[in-house]
């Protein structure tokens, strides 16, 4: 199987509401229906308006959701991609290979209802004076580590994306995924699994931004924040 990360804008006329809903409702269900083996969708929907704050982005419109599917074959993807595309009013897609340092096991919801917390999307851009396998190995080999140290991630994917799907796509070459607490985007102690001691805080967080610096490129930096729905799995 093959996965494929398919990145969305939604209508302007359209509330958030009505596109989440369409999304997880008839949009999920025929996606389904025509042979998805996993389904899962990310919306910036009124339950993350107050983290709305954190967002990073250098686009004028900002991301509205992510829909990511488990095909046989990603060659099988154009009527999957024409039910996206009937609701959006862009669409980018990726093929992707997934990495799961962090299996969410401890902030479950029932099929379709959202999950508890906050889901965290980064899109990356390779640095111009990386090479790409440099990048790659600090990204995925020492970084990896010091993520999961310093923060209180329930669910963390790596997605390091193969090639794009469609035209025009962002020059994106991984796309991150973090589960964290709903207070963490508004208590840093949270965020950085601090304990509520300052002294672990300032370590945390430090460690976090220097891994940060020496692979992300923060000018080309895209970081959202979005609720998650699990379709089928």
């Amino acid at each position: 199987m093959e996965k494929l990360v398919y990145v969305l804008w939604k209508p302007e006329s359209v509330s958030v509401e009505a596109f989440r809903d369409s999304l997880i409702g008839e949009v999920g269900r025929e996606l389904i229906d025509q042979g998805a083996r996993e389904l899962a969708v990310s919306v910036a929907d009124e339950h993350v308006q107050y983290a709305q704050g954190s967002v990073i982005t250098q686009m004028s419109a900002p991301i509205s959701a992510i829909a990511s599917l488990w095909l046989d074959s990603h060659l099988d993807r154009a009527p999957y991609e024409k039910a996206l595309e009937r609701v959006s009013d862009r669409l980018a897609g990726y093929l992707v290979l997934e990495s799961r340092p962090i299996v969410n096991r401890k902030q479950r919801a029932p099929t379709g209802q959202r999950t508890p917390g906050i889901n965290t999307i980064a899109f990356l851009e390779k640095p111009d004076d990386l090479e790409y396998e440099t990048w790659r190995e600090i990204w995925q080999g020492s970084h990896t580590g010091i993520a999961i140290e310093t923060q209180s991630t329930f669910l963390y994917i790596q997605n390091v994306v193969v090639r794009a799907l469609t035209p025009d796509a962002p020059p994106w070459v991984a796309i991150v995924e973090e589960g964290f607490p709903g207070e963490a985007l508004t208590d840093q102690h949270v965020f950085y699994a601090s304990g509520g001691s300052e002294e672990v805080l300032d370590r945390n967080r430090g460690r976090m931004v220097e891994s940060c610096q020496r692979f992300i490129e923060f000018d080309h930096l895209e970081s959202h924040m979005f609720s998650e729905y699990i379709l089928l799995e």
